[in-house]
């Protein structure tokens, strides 16, 4: 008998929602039914007509842990995580240190048997190139950021680097992550703005066309490999355009838009000050507009938050001073949901972009809600404002504040629930380490 049955459910099934129930045996989804009997069952949870989502697996966020846990750690991470309805993330290499050997791969594989949700390590890439095969085996989940100019944590690599890494990866059978900035366009365009302090001129600092070179150069060197290729926090409208040619072409690329180049333009510089500071940075009208029709048009893939809390203190400098990044665990699939309730995209993209997709590009056994997959789901909520005190990074802070978003009442992971009506219930370290494909070929 199952060990759990979802009753009283609606599902997206067949592209339309229809009523349905949902048992689960020994952390995987068993059965989808009409009815499911409840018989000796150990637990059944009523979704009272609620939408029943697979839970969203974010494959960008930035945990801080090991070595700037003041920021965040696994815990409080893997908390707000859970309760957005995010039940696996996917952590990149800037921590301290960052994860570029083997020590620090197992320091960090260490720190995160906190997390409460299922979990996956990428490798970061920077003159290491002899440590990236055995990084692999260790079970990284791919490699990336691999960084083309300076960003947090100053680990961007020069083209011979970058060259020779993909060829790597590709070799491997690894996915490679791009933070696709050129790092010579932006030291000009720095020089020239180094002198103006209003927020927005950092959004000049960092133009579009810094990312549209560095994807065409990403996509190039790429292409004399095997290398599967993951663009990272797509902004700037003159990228897609690239994006959509190289991808006529080959089925290597696939690309991420993060919630705050969605939901955030230059426009909002005046409100937030230097807690808009990202990178790449905010983009105006125009770009966030291509975003969303590159979204609704499969030109890109994946809906990511690149969750990157710094404390509000710690922002509060000036422009060039302050650290880039913004929290958004959280937030991310509620504003989505939002989304689709404003009709901006249907749901059936939204399970794409936040569930399937993410789990197809890595080859994780989540993301869909039918018999064999992990019970990973979300049963929906209400609309809510999105109040900075209620939110659970370390961060303290959204740039969100006083947006609306639809969360989760429920969230499950693996048949358990770990977030219920705003209480974490998942005991601190019962998320599952999954490792990439070069740990499970090791083994064989």
């Amino acid at each position: 008998m199952p060990d759990l049955v979802i009753k009283n459910a609606r599902l997206l099934i067949d592209d339309t929602i229809q009523p349905a129930e949902i048992a689960v045996d020994d952390g995987r989804i068993s059965k989808i039914g009409k009815i499911i009997s409840t018989e000796e069952v150990n637990q059944v949870i009523d979704a009272k007509g609620a939408l029943v989502l697979p839970g969203a697996i974010d494959l960008h966020v930035h945990f801080r842990d090991p070595g700037m846990t003041k920021k965040e750690d696994w815990y409080t991470g893997s908390c707000a995580a859970a309760a957005g309805g995010v039940t696996t993330v996917i952590d990149h290499p800037n921590t301290n240190p960052p994860t570029i050997d083997i020590e620090s791969f197992k320091k960090k594989q260490k720190e995160a048997k906190k997390s409460i949700i299922d979990y996956s390590i990428n490798a970061g890439v920077t003159s290491n190139l002899q440590y990236l095969r055995k990084l692999w085996e260790l079970g990284a989940m791919a490699f990336g950021e691999i960084f083309m100019a300076e960003s947090t944590g100053s680990l961007n690599v020069n083209d011979l680097i970058l060259k020779r890494s993909l060829e790597i990866t590709g070799d491997l059978g690894a996915v490679a992550c791009i933070h696709a900035e050129d790092e010579e366009i932006m030291k000009r365009f720095v020089h020239i703005l180094k002198g103006k302090h209003e927020p927005e001129s950092y959004s000049k600092s960092r133009p579009e066309l810094s990312e549209k070179t560095a994807v065409e150069k990403a996509i190039r060197f790429a292409g004399d490999t095997a290398t599967r290729l993951h663009l990272c926090h797509i902004s700037a409208h003159e990228s897609l355009e690239v994006i959509r040619r190289a991808k006529a072409e080959s089925k290597n690329i696939t690309c991420e838009v993060t919630p705050h180049h969605l939901f955030l333009s230059t426009k909002d510089w005046k409100r937030l000050g230097t807690l808009g500071k990202m990178n790449p940075p905010l983009r105006d009208f125009y770009s966030q507009q291509s975003l969303w029709v590159g979204l609704t048009n499969g030109i890109i893939d994946v809906v990511a938050s690149d969750h990157a809390p710094h404390l509000e203190h710690e922002k509060m400098t000036d422009i060039w001073s302050a650290p880039a990044g913004v929290p958004g665990v959280e937030t991310m699939l509620p504003l989505m949901l939002m989304s689709v309730k404003r009709n901006l995209l249907t749901l059936k993209r939204l399970i794409e972009v936040t569930s399937l997709n993410p789990a197809r590009i890595f080859g994780l056994n989540k993301g869909v809600l039918a018999p064999g997959y992990d019970a990973d789901m979300i049963i929906t909520g209400e609309v809510m404002e999105i109040r900075r005190e209620k939110l659970h990074s370390k961060a303290g802070w959204t740039p969100y504040n006083g947006m609306y978003g639809m969360f989760p009442r429920i969230t499950i992971s693996r048949g358990d629930i770990v977030f219920e009506d705003g209480d974490i219930i998942a005991k601190r370290g019962r998320g599952r380490f999954i490792p990439g494909q070069g740990l499970i070929y090791s083994k064989q």
